[in-house]
């Protein structure tokens, strides 16, 4: 399956603040989300004579956390924002959660029903451009085959090489498509799982509906998925990109590098915290919906920068399936994507790359 990134605000004594990125194991969207409006807590973080203040926005959802820095203007409900926050944020999960048994994604895929709402047609049309573009490295209608692996919410792994091809059947971006606002399936036991994009588009709905409310300085972090707006009156946004070594399940436990973003969306995907390992085989959570099976290949991570979250989520995790040459080669050929792929060499070694626009962005 598509992994996920994390990341932690640091506030510093002035008041800079950065953020570590690297890849964390969803959990489970009922747990987190009946304790989000208890934990839900807003910090202000204020500033000395002279200096710009900021106000912060920090909660659950998804099955992760989420946290929001805006400029504090003149005349910011601060209370009111978060309120609009965790409307849009209810909104997302009723529409795209397949944790959520009454989500609209939930019903299409159950069969309950085929309408959609605006949020889903945008993540399908988003998520079937980046198929195209990465040529079937990322795919939506993976779910049957991240089910039998024993990742996503039905965690229990029962693969067997002879369901190979009836699973391979169910998947394809091909196989479904959009009439007006009713989705159709050309096999009922196709599975839509939109997780791979759907934190990073919720990024992006976020960093609109605070410039929507006159906000042109924020960053806005959703499991590790990051945008920002502004650079920050001229001290810059930064992010950290976290080492991808077995057992740093501690996101800015150990940085790999850290990164300036500003005016910028930033994602990343790895295998070193979710997988399993059977009969001493390690199976990553990553799936090639091209062979159906883990991938097994040398990219640790992949971390991609992009105007937009859901662009650099998707790609992300294509840029994992792809494995170190052909990611490359992908980011490469695409500019609007930027890319920080962290890999082993012949010999076992951590090495890294990067493209040369993300290479502007590494501060030393």
């Amino acid at each position: 399956m598509q992994s996920y990134s994390h990341a932690v605000m640091q506030s510093q004594t002035d008041h800079e603040s950065d953020l570590t990125a690297g890849p964390q194991d969803r959990k489970t969207y009922g747990k987190m989300n009946r304790f989000a409006g208890l934990l839900m807590a807003i910090l202000f973080l204020h500033g000395c004579a002279g200096k710009v203040e900021y106000a912060e926005i920090n909660g659950l959802t998804q099955g992760t956390t989420y946290h929001i820095v805006v400029e504090k203007k003149a005349g910011l409900d601060i209370v009111a924002l978060r309120q609009q926050v965790e409307t849009l944020l209810t909104r997302v999960d009723n529409s795209l959660s397949i944790y959520n048994d009454s989500s609209v994604i939930s019903h299409i895929n159950s069969g309950v029903s085929d309408v959609t709402d605006t949020l889903f047609r945008d993540v399908f049309r988003s998520a079937a451009i980046v198929s195209e573009q990465s040529g079937g490295l990322f795919d939506i209608t993976i779910g049957p085959l991240v089910k039998a692996w024993g990742f996503g919410p039905d965690a229990m792994k029962r693969f067997d090489p002879t369901m190979l091809d009836s699973l391979l059947a169910l998947v394809g971006v091909d196989k479904v498509w959009l009439e007006g606002d009713r989705l159709f399936r050309s096999d009922p036991h196709m599975f839509i799982d939109v997780n791979a994009i759907a934190q990073g588009y919720t990024v992006d709905l976020l960093v609109g509906l605070l410039k929507n409310e006159g906000i042109d300085e924020c960053l806005v972090e959703v499991g590790g998925e990051v945008r920002t707006a502004g650079d920050k009156r001229g001290k810059g946004w930064h992010v950290g990109i976290d080492t991808p070594a077995d057992g740093n399940f501690v996101p800015g436990a150990e940085l790999q590098a850290r990164v300036r973003l500003d005016n910028r969306a930033l994602a990343t995907s790895g295998n070193y915290r979710k997988f399993f390992v059977e009969d001493g085989v390690k199976y990553s959570h990553t799936i090639d919906p091209r062979t159906g099976y883990p991938v097994r290949h040398t990219l640790l991570s992949a971390t991609v920068i992009a105007q937009e979250c859901a662009v650099a989520d998707a790609w992300a995790t294509a840029c994992m399936v792809a494995g170190p040459d052909s990611a490359r080669t992908l980011i490469e050929k695409h500019d609007f994507l930027e890319g920080y792929l962290i890999f082993s060499d012949e010999e076992g070694v951590m090495q890294s790359w990067m493209s040369d626009g993300c290479r502007g962005l590494i501060e030393e």
